[in-house]
């Protein structure tokens, strides 16, 4: 883990975190993968099964990217009425069948939270993120969300969107893929890579191996 401190911004100063949910927070790829499988056994008659691996390579794009990846065959305006099936399913399925939660995420969140404000900022469907945080009992650090489903532009103007709406300056934002870090130069906001994600940054300034890093590298 990076121990250089970002660029003098130490949580004390900061006046938000702002978190990606796959591959930083929990890891859903297996009850995700699940939910598609059916909704595309009930719904369609595709012969597209998935797996978490790939599931995994899918995570951090946003929605109209994965419907083109997995369908890219079927002319545009048919690919995301498909994928709305699955992503329906995905959500209902998460209530009962919920991801798993990276080790020492709800310890940190109360820690964080007791010294900045914490949002989250994900490519996710409309309806993912409250999933998220109900199965995850973590609903009541979270101060605001916000998802592609909701502004359909890119992660770095969603980014920027969620921090004009609650005044944020000096905030930081975590997360797994190459696309998390291209959005936090679009948003022009330090990045922080989760190593243990689904993605790779090789040109990240910080990284955490554990979730409970956060706290020394933002000591």
């Amino acid at each position: 883990m990076s121990r250089q401190k970002l660029d003098g911004l130490y949580l004390r100063e900061l006046d938000g975190i702002i978190f990606d949910v796959d591959g930083t927070l929990w890891d859903s790829t297996e009850p995700v993968s699940k939910a598609w499988n059916n909704a595309l056994q009930k719904n369609t008659n595709l012969d597209l099964r998935l797996d978490a691996k790939r599931l995994s390579e899918l995570f951090g794009k946003t929605m109209t990217e994965i419907a083109d990846l997995l369908l890219p065959s079927y002319p545009q305006e048919e690919r995301m009425p498909i994928l709305q099936y699955c992503y329906t399913y995905e959500n209902e399925y998460l209530e009962t069948h919920p991801g798993t939660i990276y080790d020492q995420v709800p310890e940190v969140f109360r820690t964080l939270a007791e010294k900045t404000n914490l949002y989250i900022v994900s490519n996710c469907q409309c309806g993912y993120i409250e999933t998220f945080l109900k199965a995850s009992g973590l609903g009541s650090y979270i101060k605001d969300h916000l998802c592609f489903g909701e502004t359909l532009v890119s992660k770095g103007q969603t980014i920027r969107i969620l921090m004009e709406h609650n005044g944020l300056k000096r905030a930081v934002y975590v997360g797994d893929t190459q696309g998390d870090a291209d959005a936090c130069m679009e948003a022009a906001i330090p990045f922080i890579f989760t190593r243990y994600g689904f993605g790779t940054v090789p040109d990240a300034r910080w990284q955490i191996d554990r979730f409970s890093d956060l706290l020394e590298l933002l000591d």
